[in-house]
């Protein structure tokens, strides 16, 4: 009598990798999907840390900031609002989140970043401690 044989070591099995697919190229195999919450979540975190020493000996924080995002095609569009203490040098903040998003959604995701807007919402006053 035969031993039963199960459909996962069946030869005939209709889930086996043919050598021709085993050669295709990684971006040929299929697609990867991020979604807009993930790239909002990495903005998000990039403009909380880029900020961080901005923010560091004083006794007012601002708001954490809002991250909208677009995915038109394979490119992202970031837009966040920050709030920024002041008096600081407000472009040179500006220009540290803009530079630390696209440097870590495009990093961690492998999608181009196609444009950071910053928008600031508020200056917070309430000097060091």
């Amino acid at each position: 009598m035969a031993s039963p044989v199960t459909p996962a070591t069946s030869a005939t099995s209709t889930t086996a990798v043919t050598p021709a697919a085993r050669r295709r190229e990684p971006g040929v195999r299929g697609r990867l999907r991020v979604a807009d919450r993930v790239y909002a979540r990495i903005a998000a975190r990039a403009a909380r840390e880029a900020l961080d020493d901005a923010w560091r000996g004083r006794t007012e924080r601002g708001a954490p900031p809002k991250v909208s995002v677009a995915v038109p095609g394979s490119t992202v569009t970031v837009r966040v609002s920050v709030e920024l203490p002041f008096p600081a040098d407000l472009a040179a903040l500006a220009r540290v989140v803009r530079e630390r998003i696209a440097a870590q959604v495009g990093g961690l995701t492998g999608t181009r970043v196609g444009e950071v807007v910053v928008v600031v919402e508020r200056l917070v006053t309430g000097g060091p401690r």
